[in-house]
């Protein structure tokens, strides 16, 4: 025991060094497994930072054999690497701690990138770091930070796959608008010698091109765009549907330097086939590519107008998207390697649904065609609301005048007129009501189309004449609103929801006596479309007003509730007296057309302070279908409105 007193009184001096020694091991091993203050975590989150903002100063670079990287070299190669995906740097989070070996730190980071459509690629990568002699964190600068795929050199390129668009679909469940085969007709400008000479050959082929295919082409500026062009480039002057081609081939094909590609176009039946209703499929343009650079690319398809611009989205579906590396080639070209390091599938368009009817469209543009006025038809299944037809003439592209015009409906309005006198008890189909050639009013004077008097008729020969001075006589009657009133009963001014656009009507209220007067006769303030028009004459014949029916998929989530019901003993009348018109009046025109009984009311509707002119309409009946024909500026209802309207049931299917 005395001897080992020494022992410890030797050891004893050495116990702090071997404490201190102990707390060294005790603090590395923490900084291995902590994330301390001078840890590689600081400088994975410098990193990540400076990765998304693109300054990337406050972070310590070195290659994989240690030697240092100029910060804005790396920055450089960041934005090199991304490629196609470097005008949206990716979120960037740390994955979990760092782990260390000995000086070597990996960090796993989760990249995520947003791609076009809002579709989103996330991976992980590592990130690697070196603990320096000057005690910081270096990050081992290689392209795999970026994606373990990437080499030196290479980048990443962004392939659209692109979806098939879905087509808009008649009641039946059948496709409207499908592909359908075009040849697009183009020039070579160095072949041509003499180009007045084509632009007459081609201007004379192209016109011979029978109706409803006879193309809109303005070759005007084909001389300038000829000589501007590139000698070797294809100068495109037309694209025509194939069977258009045909009728011409014989004429064009051995014109000098003409070629003719062929190709498939979303087309409908026809040109002229509901086109503004429909709208159209076109490569996407450059206020397309401005509005939504994130959603089309040159080569895209987009819907323009009608249903096809409105539900374009749901059409169109997702293009799929694809990330590949590319690798440096030749005079600044890329070659692809073969990797593909992310897909999506396309996912196809979904289809609309509509209300159309085939057989009844056709027939409603054929009754326009040749049409030289703005104009257009409207049809409606009475049973059950369904738009059967939209059929517009000539006028800007795209306009939907039969949904969206707001013009004054002239006589056509004595419809409502007559069904409010008629509710009233104002009048009845045989009460004699006066019918001179002019009426004051307040001091303004009302008068008859060229000015013809009926004397003391019955009120069905009033309404079956289109008498203006016997209705604006009665106008008193009435009532400030009654107008108004009875117009709501049948639908118009009512919220619709219909998934495009249409105006529904605004009428004439608590109006001075001219007004109401002009009111009476579809004058003054009240403005329709042909569709309120149509929908208002099939409530007549059904009963009550039901809301039109466009799109059955996806069905509009709050169409307007339906109407009450009409008084029988009301309806029952007018129907009689709207008869007459076809039987007796001014739309006797239409007595022989095939099919059952035709109701109506024509009219013609003055549109500013000159009676010379007017606006043409018809509306009515037969069968299950309602309809309206409506003519800008097209003088005399019965010259105009009435003829389209025996054209249209004319060629309506054997009903």
């Amino acid at each position: 025991m005395p001897t080992s007193y020494p022992v410890r009184h030797r050891l004893s001096p050495r116990r702090p060094v071997r404490a201190a020694l102990a707390a060294a091991v005790l603090v590395a091993g923490g900084l291995v497994g902590c994330s301390g203050a001078d840890g590689p975590e600081q400088s994975v989150a410098a990193f990540l930072k400076g990765w998304r903002s693109g300054d990337l100063q406050a972070v310590g670079f070195i290659d994989p054999t240690g030697a240092r990287v100029p910060a804005a070299e790396v920055a450089k190669e960041l934005k090199a690497l991304a490629g196609d995906l470097a005008g949206t740097p990716p979120e960037l989070t740390a994955a979990g701690e760092p782990k260390i070996t000995a000086d070597i730190a990996t960090a796993r980071v989760q990249v995520t990138w947003t791609l076009p459509g809002q579709t989103r690629w996330s991976y992980e990568t590592p990130v690697r770091l070196r603990h320096g002699a000057d005690d910081q964190w270096q990050v081992i600068w290689e392209p795999a930070v970026v994606h373990e795929k990437l080499e030196p050199g290479d980048r990443l390129a962004l392939r659209r796959d692109r979806a098939p668009r879905a087509g808009v679909l008649d009641a039946a469940g059948n496709p409207i608008v499908a592909p359908r085969p075009v040849v697009r007709v183009g020039v070579h400008p160095a072949e041509v010698k003499d180009v007045p000479a084509l632009v007459r050959q081609l201007d004379a082929a192209f016109k011979a091109i029978r109706p409803p295919l006879t193309p809109p082409v303005d070759l005007a500026d084909l001389p300038k765009r000829l000589e501007e062009a590139d000698p070797g480039a294809l100068v495109e002057v037309v694209t025509l549907r194939e069977e258009a081609y045909r009728q011409i081939k014989p004429r064009i094909y051995d014109l000098p330097g003409t070629r003719f590609p062929t190709g498939q176009l979303d087309l409908a039946p026809t040109r002229e086939f509901a086109r503004a209703l429909l709208g159209s499929v076109d490569p996407a343009q450059a206020d397309d590519l401005k509005a939504h650079p994130d959603r089309y690319v040159a080569g895209d398809l987009v819907g323009h107008g009608g249903l096809q611009g409105r539900y374009d989205e749901r059409l169109r579906g997702v293009p799929g998207l694809a990330v590949v590396t590319e690798r440096p080639g030749s005079e600044g070209t890329t070659t692809p390697t073969g990797i593909e390091v992310f897909r999506s599938e396309p996912k196809p368009g979904q289809p609309l649904k509509t209300t159309l009817d085939v057989a009844t469209q056709n027939a409603a543009d054929a009754a326009l065609r040749g049409q030289a006025r703005r104009s257009a038809l409207v049809a409606v299944r009475i049973s059950d609301g369904a738009v059967l037809a939209a059929a517009n003439g000539p006028g800007p592209a795209g306009e939907n005048l039969a949904f969206t015009a707001q013009v004054p409906p002239g006589s056509t309005f004595k419809m409502v007129s007559a069904l409010t006198l008629l509710d009233k008890g104002a009048v009845t189909p045989d009460v004699r009501v006066d019918c001179p050639k002019t009426l004051d009013v307040d001091g303004r004077s009302f008068k008859n189309s060229d000015n013809f008097e009926l004397g003391s008729v019955p009120f069905t020969t009033d309404f079956a004449k289109s008498c203006n001075t016997a209705f604006a006589f009665l106008a008193p009657q009435l009532g400030p609103d009654g107008l108004a009133v009875t117009g709501r009963v049948l639908g118009l001014e009512a919220k619709w929801d219909l998934g495009v656009d249409a105006f529904t009507g605004k009428v004439s209220a608590n109006g001075g006596p001219t007004e109401q007067a002009a009111a009476a006769i579809g004058q003054g303030t009240t403005v329709v479309s042909p569709l309120a028009m149509a929908a208002a004459t099939a409530a007549v014949a059904r009963g009550h007003w039901e809301q039109p029916k466009l799109l059955l998929d996806p069905a509009p989530q709050q169409p307007a509730p339906a109407g009450p019901d009409l008084k029988p003993e009301s309806v029952a009348a007018l129907k009689t007296m709207m008869r007459a018109v076809v039987t007796s009046g001014t739309g006797s025109a239409l007595a022989g057309v095939p099919g059952g009984p035709v109701y109506g009311k024509t009219g013609t509707a003055e549109y500013d302070n000159n009676p010379a002119h007017t606006h043409a309409w018809f509306v009515g009946w037969q069968g299950d279908i309602a309809f309206a024909v409506f003519v800008e500026q097209g003088g005399s209802s019965t010259a105009s409105a009435v003829p389209i309207a025996a054209r249209f049931l004319r060629a309506l299917p054997t009903r």
